[in-house]
This record gives structure tokens, C-alpha cells and sequence, in this order.
């Protein structure tokens, strides 16, 4: 059964352009060119409630390929560039595993 990782990254109102401009020049890039964006479900940004948030959606077949996924990703020089620019815009990170329900549609 697939595991879904949702992270949710707190910003504050000042910087949530410049979390976008990074991950529009730089951060996507890397997954892409890494072959990293095909576990990505997608990138969401809050609208209500809590606003400032960037919220991402992350598909693995199971909990080892996800601590594999992460390993290899922290191992990409081009992806920790761009980490190393966006970790002091992150007020808060907060990290959700979630299992599909076993009725409705799974992404």
C-alpha cells in the first residue's frame, strides 16, 4: 500500500515571494533534472486558514522507498543548493505520513 508524505512549510507574509521565486528558479529544476519530481503528487499554497504555508504532497510505494527518496535527494548537489537558500525563510516545517483509505480515489 502506497504512504503519502505531506510537508507544510510555515513562511511569514515578507518571504512567501522569495520561497516562490527559489523554488521557481532553482528547486523544481533540481528535482526535475534529479528525476526527483516523479514521486511529487503536486505543490499547494494556503488560501484560507493558516496563510503563508507551502504545502507539498509526496507518493512512495512504501516507507523504505520514501527514506530512500529522501537520502538520495539530500545526496544532490544541485537540490542542496537550493535548500541551503530556502531553510532560513521556513518558520516551521511540520511532516504528515498518510495511508489512503481503502474506498474513493488515491492520487
Amino acid at each position: 500500500m502506497p504512504i503519502y508524505e505531506k510537508r507544510t512549510y510555515d513562511t511569514g507574509p515578507a518571504v512567501i515571494g522569495e520561497l516562490v521565486k527559489l523554488y521557481r528558479s532553482e528547486g523544481w529544476p533540481a528535482l526535475e533534472a534529479g528525476g526527483f519530481g516523479e514521486n511529487l503528487v503536486g505543490y499547494f499554497f494556503s488560501d484560507t486558514g493558516t496563510l503563508h504555508q507551502l504545502v507539498h504532497l509526496w507518493r512512495f510505494d512504501d516507507d523504505a522507498a520514501r527514506r530512500d527518496f529522501w537520502k538520495r535527494l539530500f545526496a544532490d548537489d544541485a537540490f542542496l543548493a537550493f535548500a541551503v537558500k530556502i531553510r532560513p525563510l521556513i518558520q516551521n516545517q511540520d511532516v504528515q505520513l498518510l495511508h489512503s483509505a481503502p474506498w474513493g480515489p488515491t492520487p
